[in-house]
Protein backbone atom coordinates (compact mmCIF):
# COMPACT_ATOMS: atom_id res chain seq x y z
CA UNK A 1 0.00 0.00 0.00
CA UNK A 2 1.65 3.57 -1.00
CA UNK A 3 3.35 5.57 2.16
CA UNK A 4 0.71 7.79 4.22
CA UNK A 5 2.15 10.87 3.76
CA UNK A 6 0.70 14.57 3.67
CA UNK A 7 3.26 14.88 0.55
CA UNK A 8 3.38 11.10 -0.79
CA UNK A 9 0.98 9.17 -2.48
CA UNK A 10 -2.28 8.16 -0.55
CA UNK A 11 -4.54 5.59 0.20
CA UNK A 12 -7.36 7.45 1.76
CA UNK A 13 -9.54 5.08 3.19
CA UNK A 14 -7.75 2.92 4.86
CA UNK A 15 -5.90 6.12 6.00
CA UNK A 16 -9.23 7.40 7.41
CA UNK A 17 -9.53 4.01 9.48
CA UNK A 18 -11.53 1.80 7.34
CA UNK A 19 -10.47 -1.55 7.47
CA UNK A 20 -10.50 -3.82 4.52
CA UNK A 21 -12.12 -0.79 2.93
CA UNK A 22 -13.40 -1.74 -1.07
CA UNK A 23 -11.69 -0.50 -4.29
CA UNK A 24 -11.84 3.42 -4.28
CA UNK A 25 -14.24 4.77 -6.42
CA UNK A 26 -14.02 7.91 -8.94
CA UNK A 27 -15.27 9.29 -11.97
CA UNK A 28 -12.88 9.79 -15.34
CA UNK A 29 -14.56 12.64 -17.11
CA UNK A 30 -13.41 12.46 -21.03
CA UNK A 31 -14.13 16.13 -22.37
CA UNK A 32 -13.39 15.09 -26.04
CA UNK A 33 -16.78 13.04 -26.75
CA UNK A 34 -19.07 15.39 -24.58
CA UNK A 35 -21.61 16.92 -26.63
CA UNK A 36 -23.18 19.74 -23.86
CA UNK A 37 -26.36 18.01 -23.29
CA UNK A 38 -26.44 18.66 -20.06
CA UNK A 39 -27.97 15.57 -18.70
CA UNK A 40 -25.63 14.90 -15.77
CA UNK A 41 -26.62 18.44 -14.28
CA UNK A 42 -30.37 17.34 -14.75
CA UNK A 43 -29.56 13.76 -13.51
CA UNK A 44 -27.86 14.91 -10.41
CA UNK A 45 -30.37 17.04 -9.29
CA UNK A 46 -33.26 15.15 -9.65
CA UNK A 47 -31.25 12.21 -7.83
CA UNK A 48 -30.16 14.16 -4.83
CA UNK A 49 -33.10 16.84 -4.72
CA UNK A 50 -30.74 19.86 -4.95
CA UNK A 51 -32.59 23.17 -6.00
CA UNK A 52 -33.14 25.16 -9.33
CA UNK A 53 -30.14 27.12 -9.42
CA UNK A 54 -31.95 29.65 -11.89
CA UNK A 55 -32.10 30.16 -15.80
CA UNK A 56 -29.65 32.69 -16.29
CA UNK A 57 -28.25 33.23 -19.87
CA UNK A 58 -24.63 33.90 -19.50
CA UNK A 59 -24.08 35.80 -22.25
CA UNK A 60 -24.32 34.25 -25.85
CA UNK A 61 -24.03 30.92 -24.37
CA UNK A 62 -25.61 27.99 -23.87
CA UNK A 63 -24.31 27.59 -20.14
CA UNK A 64 -26.76 28.81 -18.07
CA UNK A 65 -25.50 27.91 -14.61
CA UNK A 66 -21.93 29.28 -14.63
CA UNK A 67 -19.99 27.86 -12.15
CA UNK A 68 -20.03 24.95 -9.49
CA UNK A 69 -22.60 26.50 -6.64
CA UNK A 70 -24.34 24.88 -3.77
CA UNK A 71 -27.25 23.99 -6.45
CA UNK A 72 -25.54 23.04 -9.26
CA UNK A 73 -22.96 20.04 -8.02
CA UNK A 74 -22.19 19.27 -11.97
CA UNK A 75 -21.58 22.31 -14.10
CA UNK A 76 -21.38 21.67 -17.99
CA UNK A 77 -19.10 24.22 -19.65
CA UNK A 78 -19.45 25.62 -22.74
CA UNK A 79 -16.38 27.17 -24.39
CA UNK A 80 -15.93 28.68 -27.93
CA UNK A 81 -12.43 28.98 -28.55
CA UNK A 82 -11.52 30.90 -32.09
CA UNK A 83 -8.72 29.64 -33.93
CA UNK A 84 -5.79 31.77 -34.56
CA UNK A 85 -4.88 34.29 -37.27
CA UNK A 86 -2.37 32.06 -38.06
CA UNK A 87 -3.75 28.77 -37.85
CA UNK A 88 -6.60 30.56 -40.26
CA UNK A 89 -3.87 31.81 -43.12
CA UNK A 90 -2.14 28.48 -43.24
CA UNK A 91 -5.30 27.23 -44.22
CA UNK A 92 -5.98 29.78 -46.52
CA UNK A 93 -9.27 31.20 -45.08
CA UNK A 94 -10.35 34.59 -44.89
CA UNK A 95 -9.62 36.47 -41.30
CA UNK A 96 -12.02 35.28 -39.12
CA UNK A 97 -12.53 32.30 -40.41
CA UNK A 98 -15.08 33.08 -43.69
CA UNK A 99 -13.67 31.67 -47.05
CA UNK A 100 -13.98 34.22 -49.84
CA UNK A 101 -17.07 36.82 -49.60
CA UNK A 102 -18.93 34.76 -46.62
CA UNK A 103 -20.52 37.45 -44.55
CA UNK A 104 -19.59 37.73 -41.22
CA UNK A 105 -20.58 35.04 -38.46
CA UNK A 106 -22.98 36.41 -35.50
CA UNK A 107 -21.61 35.88 -32.25
CA UNK A 108 -18.92 33.66 -33.26
CA UNK A 109 -21.19 31.35 -34.83
CA UNK A 110 -19.91 30.87 -37.86
CA UNK A 111 -21.80 30.23 -41.37
CA UNK A 112 -21.28 26.82 -42.39
CA UNK A 113 -21.05 26.50 -46.28
CA UNK A 114 -22.32 23.35 -47.65
CA UNK A 115 -21.41 22.42 -50.91
CA UNK A 116 -24.02 21.02 -53.11
CA UNK A 117 -24.71 18.66 -55.51
CA UNK A 118 -23.39 19.45 -59.32
CA UNK A 119 -27.32 18.65 -60.17
CA UNK A 120 -28.56 21.36 -57.54
CA UNK A 121 -25.99 23.57 -58.89
CA UNK A 122 -27.04 23.56 -62.31
CA UNK A 123 -30.92 23.53 -61.28
CA UNK A 124 -30.33 26.68 -59.97
CA UNK A 125 -28.09 28.31 -62.85
CA UNK A 126 -31.62 27.52 -64.84
CA UNK A 127 -33.83 27.56 -61.86
CA UNK A 128 -35.88 24.39 -63.70
CA UNK A 129 -36.38 21.43 -61.35
CA UNK A 130 -36.43 23.13 -58.16
CA UNK A 131 -39.12 25.88 -58.81
CA UNK A 132 -36.19 28.35 -57.23
CA UNK A 133 -35.54 31.75 -58.85
CA UNK A 134 -32.04 31.40 -60.80
CA UNK A 135 -28.70 31.76 -58.41
CA UNK A 136 -30.21 30.35 -55.77
CA UNK A 137 -29.14 27.14 -54.17
CA UNK A 138 -31.20 24.90 -52.08
CA UNK A 139 -30.43 24.19 -49.11
CA UNK A 140 -29.32 19.77 -48.09
CA UNK A 141 -32.60 18.27 -46.95
CA UNK A 142 -32.76 17.75 -43.18
CA UNK A 143 -32.15 14.17 -43.45
CA UNK A 144 -28.67 14.82 -45.12
CA UNK A 145 -28.13 17.46 -42.52
CA UNK A 146 -29.07 15.92 -39.12
CA UNK A 147 -25.92 13.54 -39.66
CA UNK A 148 -23.15 16.34 -40.27
CA UNK A 149 -24.38 17.90 -37.18
CA UNK A 150 -24.63 15.08 -35.21
CA UNK A 151 -21.26 14.28 -36.25
CA UNK A 152 -20.04 17.84 -35.44
CA UNK A 153 -21.04 17.36 -31.45
CA UNK A 154 -18.88 14.98 -30.74
CA UNK A 155 -20.84 11.91 -32.01
CA UNK A 156 -19.48 9.10 -32.60
CA UNK A 157 -16.62 9.49 -30.35
CA UNK A 158 -14.24 8.72 -33.21
CA UNK A 159 -14.91 12.41 -34.14
CA UNK A 160 -13.26 15.33 -31.87
CA UNK A 161 -15.05 18.84 -31.27
CA UNK A 162 -14.57 21.08 -34.04
CA UNK A 163 -14.71 18.64 -36.71
CA UNK A 164 -17.61 18.18 -39.48
CA UNK A 165 -17.48 15.46 -41.98
CA UNK A 166 -14.52 16.08 -44.39
CA UNK A 167 -12.37 17.98 -42.26
CA UNK A 168 -12.16 20.13 -39.64
CA UNK A 169 -14.03 23.62 -38.75
CA UNK A 170 -11.62 26.50 -39.72
CA UNK A 171 -12.97 29.73 -37.64
CA UNK A 172 -13.82 28.27 -33.71
CA UNK A 173 -14.52 24.98 -31.85
CA UNK A 174 -16.61 24.33 -29.05
CA UNK A 175 -14.80 22.56 -25.73
CA UNK A 176 -17.31 21.45 -23.60
CA UNK A 177 -16.58 19.80 -19.65
CA UNK A 178 -18.68 18.36 -17.15
CA UNK A 179 -17.12 19.76 -13.97
CA UNK A 180 -17.49 18.29 -10.45
CA UNK A 181 -16.73 18.34 -6.99
CA UNK A 182 -12.51 16.19 -6.97
CA UNK A 183 -12.85 14.33 -4.25
CA UNK A 184 -9.44 14.92 -3.34
CA UNK A 185 -6.67 12.28 -2.10
CA UNK A 186 -5.98 15.57 0.64
CA UNK A 187 -8.62 17.10 1.02
CA UNK A 188 -8.21 20.51 3.00
CA UNK A 189 -12.21 21.04 2.92
CA UNK A 190 -11.63 17.93 5.45
CA UNK A 191 -8.76 19.39 7.85
CA UNK A 192 -10.26 22.61 8.76
CA UNK A 193 -13.86 21.21 9.01
CA UNK A 194 -14.30 22.10 12.67
CA UNK A 195 -17.86 19.97 13.67
CA UNK A 196 -16.78 16.40 11.43
CA UNK A 197 -19.45 17.52 8.74
CA UNK A 198 -17.30 16.25 6.19
CA UNK A 199 -15.83 12.30 6.06
CA UNK A 200 -14.26 10.37 4.34
CA UNK A 201 -16.03 7.56 2.80
CA UNK A 202 -15.20 3.91 2.32
CA UNK A 203 -14.98 4.36 -1.07
CA UNK A 204 -12.25 7.20 -0.89
CA UNK A 205 -15.21 10.17 -1.75
CA UNK A 206 -16.11 13.26 0.44
CA UNK A 207 -19.64 13.62 1.10
CA UNK A 208 -20.44 16.88 3.57
CA UNK A 209 -23.36 15.99 6.42
CA UNK A 210 -25.84 18.66 5.84
CA UNK A 211 -27.18 17.79 9.91
CA UNK A 212 -24.03 18.44 11.37
CA UNK A 213 -22.54 21.27 8.89
CA UNK A 214 -22.36 24.89 10.94
CA UNK A 215 -22.46 27.02 8.11
CA UNK A 216 -19.38 28.46 9.21
CA UNK A 217 -17.47 28.32 5.59
CA UNK A 218 -14.48 27.19 6.49
CA UNK A 219 -14.40 24.37 3.57
CA UNK A 220 -14.90 27.11 1.29
CA UNK A 221 -11.23 28.47 1.78
CA UNK A 222 -10.20 24.84 2.35
CA UNK A 223 -10.93 23.68 -1.03
CA UNK A 224 -8.10 24.24 -3.65
CA UNK A 225 -10.74 24.15 -6.63
CA UNK A 226 -13.41 26.63 -5.24
CA UNK A 227 -15.81 23.81 -5.54
CA UNK A 228 -17.61 24.10 -2.27
CA UNK A 229 -20.29 26.61 -1.67
CA UNK A 230 -23.07 27.82 0.59
CA UNK A 231 -26.37 28.23 0.10
CA UNK A 232 -28.21 31.27 0.20
CA UNK A 233 -30.99 31.37 2.61
CA UNK A 234 -29.41 28.13 4.24
CA UNK A 235 -25.99 28.73 4.94
CA UNK A 236 -24.56 25.02 4.88
CA UNK A 237 -22.21 23.99 2.89
CA UNK A 238 -23.60 22.03 -0.33
CA UNK A 239 -21.11 19.72 -3.06
CA UNK A 240 -20.95 16.64 -4.97
CA UNK A 241 -21.31 13.49 -2.72
CA UNK A 242 -20.56 11.17 -5.62
CA UNK A 243 -23.86 10.01 -4.95
CA UNK A 244 -22.80 8.13 -2.11
CA UNK A 245 -26.42 6.69 -1.25
CA UNK A 246 -26.36 4.93 -4.59
CA UNK A 247 -22.48 3.69 -4.12
CA UNK A 248 -23.60 1.86 -0.97
CA UNK A 249 -26.50 -0.11 -3.50
CA UNK A 250 -23.77 -1.10 -5.59
CA UNK A 251 -25.28 1.83 -8.34
CA UNK A 252 -23.78 4.13 -10.62
CA UNK A 253 -23.72 7.99 -9.92
CA UNK A 254 -26.62 9.37 -11.50
CA UNK A 255 -24.60 11.66 -13.67
CA UNK A 256 -22.59 8.92 -15.16
CA UNK A 257 -25.61 7.13 -15.76
CA UNK A 258 -27.41 9.80 -17.79
CA UNK A 259 -24.40 10.57 -19.89
CA UNK A 260 -25.47 9.49 -23.11
CA UNK A 261 -21.68 9.46 -24.49
CA UNK A 262 -20.20 8.12 -21.76
CA UNK A 263 -18.29 11.07 -21.55
CA UNK A 264 -18.44 10.68 -17.34
CA UNK A 265 -17.22 7.46 -16.42
CA UNK A 266 -17.06 5.74 -12.99
CA UNK A 267 -15.69 2.89 -11.97
CA UNK A 268 -12.34 2.25 -9.57
CA UNK A 269 -9.77 4.86 -9.47
CA UNK A 270 -7.05 2.47 -10.70
CA UNK A 271 -8.80 1.45 -13.98
CA UNK A 272 -10.01 4.27 -14.80
CA UNK A 273 -6.63 5.54 -14.85
CA UNK A 274 -5.10 2.66 -17.01
CA UNK A 275 -8.51 3.81 -19.44
CA UNK A 276 -7.47 7.33 -19.99
CA UNK A 277 -3.79 6.53 -20.69
CA UNK A 278 -5.21 4.68 -23.55
CA UNK A 279 -7.55 7.30 -24.58
CA UNK A 280 -4.86 9.80 -24.19
CA UNK A 281 -2.68 7.47 -25.92
CA UNK A 282 -5.52 6.85 -29.11
CA UNK A 283 -5.91 10.97 -29.55
CA UNK A 284 -2.27 12.26 -29.64
CA UNK A 285 -1.89 8.97 -31.99
CA UNK A 286 -4.75 10.47 -34.57
CA UNK A 287 -2.99 14.28 -33.95
CA UNK A 288 -5.04 15.77 -30.98
CA UNK A 289 -1.66 16.72 -29.61
CA UNK A 290 -3.25 19.13 -27.35
CA UNK A 291 -5.16 16.75 -25.07
CA UNK A 292 -3.52 15.66 -21.74
CA UNK A 293 -4.70 14.18 -18.13
CA UNK A 294 -5.51 16.39 -15.55
CA UNK A 295 -6.32 15.34 -11.46
CA UNK A 296 -5.02 11.99 -12.04
CA UNK A 297 -1.08 12.47 -10.94
CA UNK A 298 -0.65 11.01 -7.02
CA UNK A 299 2.27 13.35 -6.73
CA UNK A 300 0.34 16.69 -7.79
CA UNK A 301 -0.41 19.22 -5.31
CA UNK A 302 -3.44 17.40 -4.22
CA UNK A 303 -2.44 13.90 -4.24
CA UNK A 304 -4.41 13.05 -7.24
CA UNK A 305 -8.08 13.68 -7.44
CA UNK A 306 -10.57 11.01 -6.85
CA UNK A 307 -12.59 12.74 -10.33
CA UNK A 308 -10.45 13.80 -12.89
CA UNK A 309 -10.17 14.61 -16.75
CA UNK A 310 -9.37 14.50 -20.26
CA UNK A 311 -8.78 17.71 -21.51
CA UNK A 312 -7.69 19.23 -25.31
CA UNK A 313 -6.68 22.51 -23.64
CA UNK A 314 -4.39 23.77 -20.91
CA UNK A 315 -6.51 23.60 -17.58
CA UNK A 316 -6.96 27.74 -17.50
CA UNK A 317 -8.86 27.48 -20.76
CA UNK A 318 -11.33 25.37 -19.04
CA UNK A 319 -11.24 27.77 -15.51
CA UNK A 320 -9.45 25.18 -13.97
CA UNK A 321 -6.13 25.88 -11.54
CA UNK A 322 -2.75 24.68 -13.27
CA UNK A 323 -0.99 23.58 -10.58
CA UNK A 324 -3.40 22.87 -7.55
CA UNK A 325 -2.23 22.89 -4.13
CA UNK A 326 -4.49 21.79 -0.81
CA UNK A 327 -3.62 24.68 1.31
CA UNK A 328 -3.31 22.29 4.72
CA UNK A 329 -0.48 20.76 2.82
CA UNK A 330 2.15 23.13 4.74
CA UNK A 331 0.25 23.04 8.04
CA UNK A 332 2.56 20.68 9.81
CA UNK A 333 5.89 22.25 8.96
CA UNK A 334 3.87 25.65 10.09
CA UNK A 335 3.07 24.00 13.06
CA UNK A 336 7.15 23.01 13.23
CA UNK A 337 8.41 26.51 12.96
CA UNK A 338 5.44 28.21 15.05
CA UNK A 339 6.43 26.13 17.49
CA UNK A 340 10.44 26.52 16.93
CA UNK A 341 9.50 30.29 17.35
CA UNK A 342 7.81 29.50 20.54
CA UNK A 343 10.33 27.71 22.61
CA UNK A 344 13.21 30.44 20.80
CA UNK A 345 11.32 33.48 22.59
CA UNK A 346 10.62 31.50 25.70
CA UNK A 347 14.18 30.88 26.14
CA UNK A 348 14.89 34.66 25.48
CA UNK A 349 12.48 35.36 28.03
CA UNK A 350 13.90 33.12 30.85
CA UNK A 351 17.51 34.68 29.72
CA UNK A 352 16.67 38.22 30.23
CA UNK A 353 14.52 37.45 33.56
CA UNK A 354 17.78 36.04 34.60
CA UNK A 355 20.16 38.36 33.48
CA UNK A 356 18.00 41.27 35.21
CA UNK A 357 18.20 38.40 39.11
CA UNK A 358 21.65 38.67 38.33
CA UNK A 359 22.01 42.87 38.04
CA UNK A 360 19.50 43.12 41.42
Amino acid sequence: MPENSLYGPLDPAPDAGYVDAPPRMGFFTDTSVCIGCKACEVACKEWNNVPEHGLDLLGMSYDNTGGLTANSWRHVAFIEQPVSRDRLADRGTGVGGQAGNQPPAFAGMPTTTVAAPESAVAAATTGKETGTEPGVVPGPEPAAAAPATTQFLGMPSSVLPGQLPGGERTDFRWLMMSNVCKHCTHAGCLDVCPTGALFRTEFGTVVVQEDICNGCGYCISGCPYGVIDQRKGDGRAWKCTLCYDRLRDDMMPACAKACPTESIQYGPLDELRERAAARLEHLHGIGETSARLYGNDPEDGVGGDGAFFLLLDEPEVYGLPPDPVVPTRDLPEMWRTAGKAALTMAAAVAVAFLGLGRRR
